[in-house]
């Protein structure tokens, strides 16, 4: 129990460095590590995301490494977007009763959806895999969770990307700020009216 207690602490504490060794020892590998390490934090939630995808913008660069920590990442909520969803509402009704302010978040994110997962997963500090059981576990339909995910996900991980990538540079290239605000702003407007035709359609 030790050995994995030191296994843990030595993961979290992970820098750049020491994630872009690893990945670089992997390289015979192409681009699976880049990949494989972002969707296995969707399960282990405490590796540090924001370090990986750095580290994965500086090793294989902006568009690729943006990309890899993308299909990670977003394959890896999905995947436990839809686990969740496949234990039913039974599981829901067990977490309501042992949290009962539980209740109030289900129905937030049921009534609102696209909006709150989207700004939701726009950001790196929040519980990302907490907000993927609960709207596994609630109503939420799929098309909308899956929307909100892909692009709220591409925002974060293009400004984690565009602001880590060449980081000594970021000083005499405020664009990329500038450029990570639009981002945010156009995506989200994008995404509402993707939402508004779905539910047309629907």
């Amino acid at each position: 129990m030790s050995h994995l207690q030191n296994w843990i602490n030595d993961l979290k504490e992970m820098d750049v460095d020491s994630i872009q060794k690893t990945l670089e020892g992997y390289s015979q590998f192409g681009p699976l590590p880049g990949i494989a390490l972002p969707f296995v934090e969707s399960f282990l939630p405490f590796l540090p995301l924001i370090v990986i995808i750095a580290a994965n913008a500086n090793i294989y660069g902006l568009g690729l490494g943006f990309l890899f920590s993308w299909i990670g990442v977003t394959a890896g909520a999905l995947c436990v977007f839809l686990i969740c969803r496949s234990l039913g509402r039974n599981v829901k009704t067990k977490l309501m009763r042992r949290f009962p302010k539980s209740e109030r978040f289900f129905n937030w994110i049921e009534r609102r959806g696209f909006t709150p997962l989207f700004l939701l997963a726009c950001f790196p500090f929040t519980p990302s895999v907490v907000i993927t059981v609960i709207s596994g576990l609630s109503k939420v339909p799929f098309h909308t969770f899956l929307l909100a995910t892909i692009m709220g996900k591409a925002v974060m991980i293009f400004v984690i990307s565009i602001i880590s990538f060449d980081i000594g540079n970021l000083v005499d290239e405020p664009w990329r700020i500038f450029v990570s605000i639009t981002a945010v702003l156009v995506m989200w407007f994008g995404g509402k009216k993707l939402e508004s035709r779905y539910q047309i359609n629907g």
